[in-house]
């Protein structure tokens, strides 16, 4: 595996997922260099060419990680060196877009979503309640949570964890009327 030609071709998106979670853009070009070093250095590590591109970004995660934990030991650490800002008001923002954007889905999209993501009923129980088969309302949840996710990501630029869960966001420039 060549790491010129691995370079080439991931850099750009790896510096889009750095920039998704760091403020500063010097930040980004530190963070950046960290992560090809590393792979410079680990490329013959890796065993299949095709997990290439998990690898490559689990590397620059890790040095984003670094990064934090670099500046959480410097002591003149402040609210505006991190990317998180205020946590949980961050997180009240979020939700508070959450109801707008499920109203924006078609009703049964949205409601569907509501009973099952936000009250918190369970699959089964709702496919019963209004009479389809299990199999039937999984279908439509994962449906209902792609038209979500694309009235998101059509407004917002949004962070996911490994687990599917909301890292970070920021709204687009131009905005959007959802929210």
């Amino acid at each position: 595996m060549n790491v010129e030609t691995v370079i080439s071709e991931y850099q750009s998106s790896l510096r889009a997922f750095l920039q998704s979670r760091l403020r500063h853009a010097s930040d980004v070009d530190d963070v950046l260099q960290d992560a090809l070093t590393k792979t410079f250095r680990n490329i013959s590590s890796l065993k299949s060419g095709d997990k290439i591109k998990p690898w490559l970004f689990q590397i620059a995660n890790n040095a984003l990680m670094d990064h934090y934990r670099r500046v959480e030991r410097d002591n003149s650490i402040s609210a505006e060196n991190l990317w998180y800002d205020d946590e949980e008001n961050s997180q009240h923002a979020f939700e508070g877009c959450l109801d707008s954007f499920l109203s924006a889905l078609p009703p049964e999209s949205g409601d569907l979503l509501r009973k099952i993501e936000i009250e918190g009923v369970s699959q089964k129980d709702y496919a019963e309640e209004i009479g389809i088969s299990y199999s039937t309302l999984k279908s439509r949840v994962q449906s209902s949570r792609k038209q979500l996710r694309g009235l998101f990501e059509r407004c917002c630029c949004i962070a996911f964890a490994a687990d599917g869960s909301v890292m970070d966001y920021s709204q687009k420039t131009g905005g959007c009327d959802t929210c």
